[in-house]
Order: structure tokens, then C-alpha cells, then sequence
């Protein structure tokens, strides 16, 4: 502790910042000493209590056998008399028993042997040949046991894991139930890297030259003394060192704390726009010991300045970041690396560069892929401190178990790179008493013990002068949800602060619903405002679900001040992503919530296309609505453009106007007599043609088209493709509102993982091979097995041309 005093008492900057990497060595991976071993396959589930379930004369022959990552709750009936409805998405919870029998080899008698969940929801059990190993209610939160005191070397081996979601509600949101991330088996001898035992800083970093200190945990378990070497190895992306450092000592029998200090010349910086990895490869060898733990490394310094905003390498810069939750739509909770990075390319391709991990630890892959894709993150840890906000939540454990829960986060997950702020708090009941002033510290606290190098926030939203969390002084960032009208005066309220928009929007966004009334049209701005009409004239129908008079949608006018003014340093829009639960502002029939940027299916809406516009150099010309309505009906259109000085829209080859942006309009639109035909936008810049759209007038349903993300897939068990079902006419134009029943058919080396159609209020299963198209679009999700070949996809409907797709799993 009094290194990293010394260390950052010499820093002028408010957050001179570091390399950072994963505490998970590689996983599924072998080096000399260490096996870190996939330990997902052939678990025995039973839905339902067992008595006694952990003992090892439980009959589990019967159980169903399956893969983890597992979600149960997924694989139910919504249904209004669930107990998790609405907030939890109106699916069942329960009690589950997991058991799995697997071999330790002899060879391994005299090593050590760990179980790493990285996560289990919610209130897990874990028994190891009958022996309790312990308990976490903490559904989000990673843990290991160690095993090796109980294991039958050279012969067979029970665990048994209970897991209680019977409760309920005890979320605001879909949870999920079961052992829905991954599972390790970790073996180490006993001299070995300490679990999530490294901490790696930068005391100075440039273009020229990074100073890195490494802080690696050293366990020795071997009752005795023990002389060793330990290396420490920097390596560049093409896996050539570029700096070592080596240290000769003698360990006593506990964990021991080394420092070595590299410098790395020419470094490459991480960055949003080139997220560079290096690797570090901490070596551990003895007379009778050895180990290799590999990490990624991301090299760069940022700082939150009160008046400029955030910069990052020296570069200043909005962070553009939306919340999300875990669920992968109709994957549920079971954690998927491609169903994970399938979701952040489509928003990176918005121009979206931040996630808030939306209210709890996430897995480890979302940190993993926000390494390697470029995403800053705010990682948050709690929804709730004492108070509760439904009635069996996290509050029933937070006295217990906070301190551990927080501990472990910030040791997981402080090393990576994309990691940019820690939140301790979401929406806090306790903001505006007293409580707050002893326990925001308490919590600040604990981060900094293990981490001083990033900023501290809480997502406020009631962020005025009672705000007792931010009175306690433990915040570095103050961060405010919504209260957008506020933005331009935070100085006036806390002068010299730092800000963050914690939470903004909530706008009310539909993919579909087309021919609604106007007054029939709901719009939520905020948690603070009421609900009001989009208030269309002349009965017209709005383009644009978020409409508000005279002052644009909420999510137009949220960005508008964000990008006025510097001290602004960046938002996190609720939510990237429809997410199962909490349907605000409607209730059963919905059981998805209706915010997303992107629906559950991960479909666009037409509001991504502003941001694209905005948050991107690419060349954008988005027009919308679609072109089916009554004759005669008029219909505002829009139209979201970048990199042209126009737009000029035509309805079946007659021009109705060139419109431009004025002053900070963010969108163009013409209000437009419904005759059926073509509708046509064409950009241009300086009088040249820079992009050209056009809508149709769609006829009956006649055909379906089969469009996959990918074709090439990997025979390893869990990798996806996503096919896009499309309901088309004659002429090849999408149906606008298409809802044809479309049953899919599959053969080869897959199955079917799971179908959507983004409609909130569908109550069709998700584990099925059949969707109802929504608004003409559908979604089946195929997972490989480990076997290579070709998958055959076909996709029928009655009166329509089938379509088929193949896909090559390699």
C-alpha cells in the first residue's frame, strides 16, 4: 500500500492511467503448471428440489444431461401468473440441482485443484463429493473453491451445485436462473500465480516510451520454503517479447506480493479506434514447481477533466456508450462469446464506443470482447445497497456480503483495459438519506484499495444538492440519470466536478406498431416526466415514436446538449438493446421492455440510424417509415443524413423539396400525401450525388429470403450463426406487416438455439422451430455441435416460396 502511495502522490494528472489486463489466464489452455480446463460438458440437470441432493448416492441417472452455459428459465411459459411478472419477463424461476461426475488423474495428488464459476444465478450451493464448499447468493458475481482437500485422485468425483431462483421477485429485469456462464477446472502445483493475483499499472506512459510495473501475488502451498525465478514477459500482438523481467527469491509458505518494473519503448496505444493487446506471460519455476499465467494487456492513460471532458491517450473525446443488461434476447442468460460479440460489432457500427454493465458484474467475455473490440466501460456493481427495490432483491445480503462481492469484482476485472470507470451504485434508494453518507465511502473505499487508478461514479437520479452520496465526497465522477435540462447548469450546482451521464433517454422506441392512431402513441422521456401524446396534427402519423413539441425526440434532444458542451464527457443511453423484462411502460401482455436502440432480435430501429448519422464518418441516408398506409393518409417522413449538404425526397419520380439540417437539427422531414409507388432520398454534397434510397410500396406476401451473419462457423459446440428471416413480395420488397407463420427445418451438425421476431408482446417460446415474422422479419439462431459438415436451413410458410441457406462448420 505504501508503494502505490508513493507512487501516485508523484502524479500531476487527477487519473494518469496504465496497462491493464485480464486476471483470467487464457482459458482452456495448458502451460507448464497450470491447466485451466473447459468444464461446461455433460452436467445433470434437474428442475424441481431434491432432498439431499449433494450426496453421492443421489440417483441422477434419470436427470436431464446437458451443456453449461444453462438457463431454465428461458426454456419456460411466459405467463402473468408467474411470480417474476413483470419485472422479471414473466418467466418461471425455481429451484435446480446440477451434478457432474468427472476423474482427477493420480498425477495430479500432489497439485492444487480449483472449481471457477463465473457466475451462478442466484443463491448457489456447491458440494464436492458431499462436502459443503460454500455459498453465494450473489447472482452475478464470480467465485472459486478449492477442491483439492476432497477429491479422490486416480478415481471418480461428485459436485453437485444447488441453485435457488424460487423467490421472486428479487430483480427489476430478466435474470435468468442456473449455472449460465462458463465453468473452469483450474490445476496448479502448488507454487504457483495466485487467483486473479496480478495487478499491472503504468506509472508514465507516451508514444515513445511505457513504464509498467507488475504487482503478481505469488501462493506457495508447500509447507515449506521454496526458491524460485520469476520472469515477467511482455509480448506484442504478433507474440514477440519486447521487454522481461527476471527475479530470483526464496518464497515463504504464504502468498507472497513481487514487483517488477519493465519498460516497453515505441508502445502501441490502446484506443476506441485501434484496440491494440499485448500479452504478459508471468513464468514461475523451481526445483519443484512451475507456472505460466498469460493475460492481455491494453497500454494507455486517460483522464476526466471538470472543464474538457474525458481524453483518452491525450485525445479528447465523448464516450458514446449505452447501458445494456445480460440477457442475449431469446438465448436468455446463458452466457454465448459470438451471441455477446454478435451484439457489440452492431452497435460499434452505430458508432457507439462505451457499455455500462447494467446493474451488476458482467461475464467475463463481455470484458474480454471489449478488449479487443474497443469499448470503454463502466462496470457497475450494485443495483440496491440496504434499501430494497423489490421485495427479495440484493438488500437481504448486502450487509453480509458487499464487502466480498466488491472485492472480488475490482480484482477480476481491473486489469482490463476497456475498463475505464467503477460504479458502486445504480439508482440507489438511499441517496437522499443519511446511510448514504457512511456507506458510499465505505464502498469507495474498498475499490481503491485495490484499484486508484480509476475514477469512482454512482448512477444518480435524483443528483441535486440532497444527494447525500454525493455530499460524502467519495465520488470522483458525478454521474446523473436523465435530468437532461439540467446538463447545462451542473457547474452552477457542483462547481469544479466531473461529469458523467450515468443513464439517459429512456426513450419509448418501437419496431413497428405502424398504424396506430397518433393519440394512441405513448412517448416516456424520462422517469420524471409524464407520459404525453406525440402530438401530430391533421391526424398525420408520426415517423418517429419519440416525438416531443418543440423539442425533437428525447434521444435527438439528450445528444444535442451532450455535444454542446465540453465538460460533458460522454453518456450511456438506456439501452442499446430490448432486454426481457421490466416492459416499462406497459405491463402484461409485454415482457420485454421497449427502450432499445436495437430490439431483442437485434434488428435496428430506425433511431440507430440517427446516431450513425451523428456518432460515425460513415456516409448515412436512413428514410423512414416504410411505404404501405391508407391513400390518402399523410405520414411525416424523415430522413437521418451525414456527409452531404441535402436531401432531396421524390414520390414516384416528382420531387417534393430539398430539405437541409438548420442550426443543430439532427434530422430532415417532409409531411407527405400516401399514394402507393416509390419513395426515393437522394444526398448530395456541393451539387453531387452522394447516396440514394428507396422505400416501395410492398405487395402481398409471395417469398421468403434466408440472409446469415455467417456461413462459416467453427465445430466447437457453442459458435452461432443468426439467419434473418425476411417475408418479401414479388418484387423483392420486405412486407412491412408481414406475420406469416414460418416453420424451420435443420440437418447436418446443429440445432436450432433459439427464434425471435423483436415483438414485445409475442409469448410464442423462444426454444422452438417455428416463428410468427414480425413487421416481415424473423431471427433463428443456429449453434453448431462439434462435428464438421454442412448445415442445411430451410425455412416454409404456406402460400410462400421456401427459402434455404447452407452453412460450413469447420
Amino acid at each position: 500500500m505504501l508503494l502505490y502511495k508513493a507512487f501516485f502522490s508523484k502524479i500531476a494528472r487527477p487519473l494518469c492511467l496504465f496497462i491493464v489486463f485480464s486476471f483470467f489466464a487464457l482459458k482452456g489452455y495448458s502451460q507448464p503448471g497450470r491447466t485451466v480446463a473447459d468444464f461446461d460438458k455433460g452436467w445433470h440437470f434437474n428442475l424441481g428440489d431434491v432432498p439431499n441432493g449433494e450426496k453421492l448416492d443421489v440417483k441422477d441417472g434419470a436427470w436431464r444431461v446437458l451443456d453449461l452455459p444453462h438457463d431454465w428459465s428461458i426454456e419456460g411459459k411466459f405467463s402473468k401468473d408467474n411470480p417474476a411478472t413483470p419485472e422479471g419477463g414473466a418467466l418461471p424461476g425455481g429451484i435446480g440441482w446440477y451434478r457432474k461426475t468427472f476423474a482427477v488423474p493420480a498425477t495430479s495428488k500432489n497439485k492444487l485443484v480449483y472449481i471457477d464459476f463465473d457466475g451462478v444465478y442466484q443463491k448457489s450451493t456447491v458440494w464436492i463429493n458431499g462436502h459443503e464448499l460454500g455459498f453465494r447468493p450473489n447472482g452475478y458475481i464470480s467465485f472459486r473453491y478449492d477442491l483439492t482437500p476432497y477429491l479422490n485422485f486416480g478415481g471418480t468425483n461428485t459436485i453437485a451445485v444447488k441453485v435457488d431462483n424460487s423467490v421472486q421477485p428479487n430483480s427489476r429485469w430478466y435474470s435468468g436462473s442456473g449455472i449460465y456462464r462458463n465453468v473452469w477446472l483450474t490445476t496448479t502445483d502448488r507454487v504457483a500465480v495466485d487467483h486473479w493475483g496480478t495487478y499491472v499499472i503504468t506509472p508514465s506512459v507516451t508514444d515513445k516510451l511505457a513504464d509498467v510495473k507488475v504487482v503478481a501475488n505469488i501462493l506457495n502451498a508447500t509447507h515449506a520454503q521454496q526458491p524460485v525465478t520469476i520472469t515477467t514477459t511482455i509480448l506484442n500482438a504478433e507474440g514477440k517479447p519486447v521487454a522481461t523481467s527476471t527475479q530470483n527469491t526464496i518464497l515463504k509458505d504464504a502468498s507472497t506480493r513481487f514487483t517488477q518494473e519493465l519498460k516497453v519503448n515505441d508502445p502501441v496505444l490502446w484506443s476506441v479506434e485501434k484496440p491494440y493487446l499485448y500479452k504478459v506471460l508471468t513464468k514461475i519455476s523451481g526445483k519443484n514447481s512451475a507456472d505460466s499465467y498469460i493475460t492481455p494487456i491494453g497500454i494507455r492513460y486517460f483522464n476526466f477533466d471538470a472543464d474538457k471532458g474525458f481524453s483518452l491517450n491525450g485525445k479528447f473525446m465523448k464516450i458514446l456508450g449505452v447501458c445494456d443488461h445480460h440477457d442475449l434476447g431469446s438465448l436468455g442468460s446463458a452466457i454465448n462469446t459470438r451471441g455477446l460479440e454478435r451484439q457489440l460489432q452492431i452497435l460499434k457500427a452505430m458508432g457507439c464506443n462505451g457499455i455500462r454493465t447494467s446493474h451488476n458484474p458482467p461475464a467475463p467475455e463481455l470484458l474480454e470482447l471489449c478488449d479487443k473490440l474497443g469499448f470503454i466501460v463502466m462496470d457497475e456493481a450494485f443495483d440496491c445497497w440496504e434499501w430494497q427495490k423489490v421485495k427479495y432483491d440484493y438488500h437481504l445480503y448486502f450487509k453480509e456480503w458487499h464487502k466480498r462481492d466488491l472485492e472480488d469484482q475490482v480484482l477480476r476485472d481491473r486489469n482490463h483495459p476497456s475498463v475505464i470507470i467503477w460504479s458502486i451504485g445504480n439508482e440507489i434508494p438511499q441517496q437522499s438519506d443519511t446511510s448514504a453518507l457512511r456507506l458510499a465511502p465505505e464502498l469507495a473505499g474498498i475499490v481503491h484499495s485495490l484499484d486508484k487508478t480509476r475514477p469512482i461514479t454512482t448512477a444518480n437520479d435524483n443528483p441535486g444538492k440532497g444527494n447525500k452520496i454525493i455530499q460524502s465526497g467519495a465520488i470522483d465522477l458525478v454521474g446523473y440519470n436523465y435530468h437532461e435540462f439540467d446538463y447545462a447548469t451542473f457547474h452552477d450546482r457542483y462547481p469544479g466536478k466531473k461529469f458523467i451521464a450515468t443513464e439517459t433517454t429512456s426513450g419509448l422506441e418501437m419496431r413497428g406498431h405502424y398504424d396506430m392512431p397518433s393519440d394512441s402513441i405513448r412517448v416516456w422521456p424520462s422517469r420524471y416526466d409524464k407520459p404525453f401524446t406525440d402530438g401530430n396534427p391533421d391526424n398525420s402519423v408520426s415517423a418517429y415514436d419519440n416525438v416531443r413539441p418543440g423539442w425533437g425526440s428525447t434521444h435527438e434532444a439528450t445528444w444535442k446538449v451532450m455535444k454542446k458542451y465540453d465538460f460533458l464527457s460522454g453518456m450511456f443511453i438506456w439501452t442499446g438493446f430490448d432486454y426481457l423484462g421490466e416492459p416499462t411502460p406497459y405491463s402484461w401482455p409485454s415482457r420485454s421492455s421497449y427502450f432499445g436502440i436495437i430490439d431483442l432480435a437485434g434488428f435496428p430501429k430506425d433511431v440507430y440510424y440517427m446516431y450513425q448519422s451523428e456518432w460515425t464518418n460513415k456516409t448515412v441516408l436512413h428514410i423512414f417509415p416504410h411505404w404501405n398506409w391508407t391513400p390518402g393518409k399523410l405520414v411525416d417522413v424523415w430522413a437521418f443524413y451525414n456527409n452531404a449538404d441535402e436531401v432531396e425526397l421524390y414520390l414516384n419520380g416528382k420531387s417534393l423539396g430539398v430539405k437541409k439540417k438548420l442550426s443543430d437539427d439532427l434530422h430532415i422531414m417532409w409531411r407527405v400525401k400516401y399514394e402507393p409507388g416509390t419513395l426515393k432520398a437522394v444526398s448530395r454534397k456541393s451539387g453531387k450525388v452522394v447516396l440514394t434510397r428507396e422505400i416501395h410500396t410492398a405487395g402481398a406476401p409471395a417469398k421468403i429470403e434466408l440472409v446469415a451473419d455467417r456461413k462459416n462457423i467453427k465445430a466447437d459446440g457453442k459458435d452461432l450463426s443468426f439467419i434473418t428471416v425476411k417475408i418479401l413480395d414479388k418484387d423483392g420488397n420486405i412486407v412491412p406487416n408481414a406475420d406469416n407463420l414460418v416453420n424451420f427445418k435443420i440437418s447436418g451438425p446443429g440445432f436450432i438455439a433459439g427464434v425471435d421476431n423483436g415483438d414485445e408482446v409475442s409469448h410464442d417460446p423462444f426454444k422452438a422451430n417455428y416463428r410468427k415474422a414480425f413487421n416481415g422479419l424473423a431471427l433463428a439462431i443456429i449453434q453448431t455441435k462439434e462435428k464438421a459438415g454442412s448445415i442445411t436451413f430451410t425455412a416454409t410458410s404456406a402460400g410462400l416460396t421456401s427459402a434455404t441457406t447452407v452453412l460450413q462448420v469447420k
